[in-house]
């Protein structure tokens, strides 16, 4: 039942990732299958918000979590919206859904200390595989990337001259990010070995076998790495591009830089970290104040 129209839309109009374009096709069947389960005549263009609330009350009430919830809730806000555009639909069903509540969690970061230790005292292996994954660890924790930005990454994308990388954001917006001496050695060094197995692959980071790193093998590699220096629940790139964040605004930098840096599209998504080293802060406090 999913409109094939609407995947192009998000794919090529809105552009969206792979990976989000999997998750709203997988939100919109899950949404289809409880209301033909509900009702078989069910049909999507005759814009019903009362079974979209039964939806997600069944969804909160089998242990979803309000954010994920209101995740499903923008997916079907993005349908309607394009069912509306395509004049398919006269109003917008979601309009009438509140959305659960959620807790604002706080980003994980781990602590200059560890990071420290990871790069300065944890021995990588002495193979390819060892300088690939130390120049990925220090890539992601010097510019804050994300991992679908890494897995892209091509050779022609770094300027050694001017000391910046050039990545491939959401929705195929390019931003330049600068880094410093360590990384470029470390870079430098890896370019080297990799020239020995990677044949005319244009992918910067490579397997053993000189085709493409993909997400799940650094993942496990990134979770692998902290998991020796931290004791983390999460353990993922992403907590590296917090810990990049969290870590810059410790040392004084200003957050609209911090924002074009990680690429966000506005300051709102960048403020959390604001919260974050709050929260530090309160932490030191308290164990510093005699009287806190």
């Amino acid at each position: 039942m999913f409109d094939n129209g609407f995947s192009n839309y998000i794919a090529n109009e809105k552009r969206y990732s792979a990976h989000t374009l999997r998750a709203y096709e997988s939100d919109l069947q899950q949404f289809f299958d409880f209301a033909q389960n509900a009702d078989e005549n069910f049909n999507p263009l005759a814009g019903d918000h009362t079974v979209i609330r039964e939806w997600i009350v069944f969804l909160l009430e089998n242990g979803d979590k309000p954010r994920s919830v209101n995740r499903k809730i923008t997916t079907l806000h993005t349908y309607y919206k394009y069912l509306m555009r395509e004049g398919l639909v006269s109003e917008l069903p979601t309009k009438k859904i509140i959305k659960p509540k959620t807790e604002k969690n706080l980003p994980y970061f781990v602590d200059s200390k560890a990071m420290q230790q990871l790069f300065d005292y944890l021995q990588f292996p002495d193979s390819f595989e060892g300088v690939r994954d130390r120049t990925i660890m220090l890539t992601f924790y010097c510019t804050g990337i994300r991992l679908a930005e890494l897995c892209g990454i091509k050779l022609n994308d770094i300027d050694f001259y001017n000391s910046q990388l050039k990545v491939l954001g959401k929705r195929n917006k390019e931003r330049i990010i600068p880094f410093g001496i360590e990384l470029q050695a470390s870079l430098k060094t890896y370019i080297k070995e990799r020239g020995k197995i990677a044949g005319d692959n244009e992918f910067l980071f490579v397997t053993s076998k000189g085709e493409p790193v993909y997400s799940k093998l650094v993942y496990r590699l990134v979770n692998k790495y902290l998991g020796a220096v931290t004791t983390l629940d999460k353990k993922s790139p992403h907590v590296l591009r917090h810990t990049f964040a969290t870590h810059m605004l410790n040392n004084g930098a200003e957050i609209t830089a911090i924002k074009e840096l990680l690429g966000h599209a506005n300051l709102a998504a960048t403020q959390i970290y604001t919260h974050t080293t709050f929260e530090k802060l309160k932490e030191i406090y308290n164990q510093a104040h005699p009287r806190a």
